[in-house]
């Protein structure tokens, strides 16, 4: 798997086959830096995947397809933004033979309406649905779509790695920090995410064993995330409740 930067702080996700000298590219936010790291590799695409339609996701989409025609999986949503040649939602899988790779779609709205993940082989494609540490803002849903989203991907194997959108782990974890102070594996996380960037390295991918552990949108039942969320909303009494309130405390962080 490769990490390849893009925009401010995106990452496009190649998965790439020695043998066949191809690679699936996730979410091209834009159409160069995939481009280079392809030509770099000696690889050319065989699908392109989208997890949903904001540009910072499916910008690079179109140049792309112009140099090389890849099928486009990806939710209905995501063609207000970009071409989809083969639209998924929930329950769908994802053959790739050229790699000999299947994913199966997970729905994860909230973030938007129609935002859907990949996952399979050990990893999931999580968009912006899940970061290390955080998810993303509910711009088009509620917590009462984010959270069981999020609680189906909570339920898949603890070794499965997390590649998400965005390099967004230091202020995560430094919310994170200010959710549960006592949360030594979080502090440790912090401390290392810090020093990774420090060195230009990527804090991606993490692990569900990880987010469980880390990451507050992901211990809406734990007692110290209750309490915080209480503390900051009395009417936080339910596990969506209690995740909106961090949610929003998040936001105006």
């Amino acid at each position: 798997m490769f990490a390849i930067p893009a925009l401010a702080d995106n990452y496009i996700w190649a998965i790439a086959d020695g043998d066949s000298r191809q690679a699936v590219i996730v979410d091209p936010g834009e159409a160069n830096p995939a481009r280079a790291w392809l030509a770099e590799q000696g690889l050319t695409m065989a699908a392109i995947l989208i997890t949903h339609h904001h540009p910072d996701h499916t910008a690079g989409v179109a140049a792309l397809i112009d140099e090389a025609e890849v099928p486009v999986y990806g939710p209905e949503e995501a063609t207000r933004a970009c071409t989809i040649t083969r639209q998924v939602s929930d329950g769908d899988r994802v053959s790739i033979d050229e790699l000999g790779i299947t994913l199966d779609v997970l729905a994860v709205p909230g973030h938007t309406l129609g935002h859907i993940v990949y996952t399979g082989h050990g990893w999931l494609f999580s968009g912006d649905a899940l970061f290390r540490g955080g998810c993303g803002r509910l711009f088009e849903g509620d917590a009462g779509m984010m959270r069981p989203g999020l609680a189906r991907l909570r339920e898949l194997p603890g070794d499965t790695q997390v590649f998400g959108g965005h390099e967004y782990t230091v202020k995560n974890l430094t919310f994170a920090a200010m959710v549960e102070p006592d949360n030594t594996t979080a502090l440790g996380a912090l401390e290392q995410a810090r020093a990774d960037r420090e060195q230009d390295r990527p804090t991606l991918p993490s692990t569900l064993a990880d987010e469980r552990a880390i990451n507050p949108f992901m211990r809406w039942d734990q007692p110290d995330v209750i309490a915080a969320a209480q503390a900051r909303d009395p009417s936080a009494t339910g596990p969506d409740a209690v995740f909106a309130a961090i949610r929003a405390w998040k936001d105006s962080a």
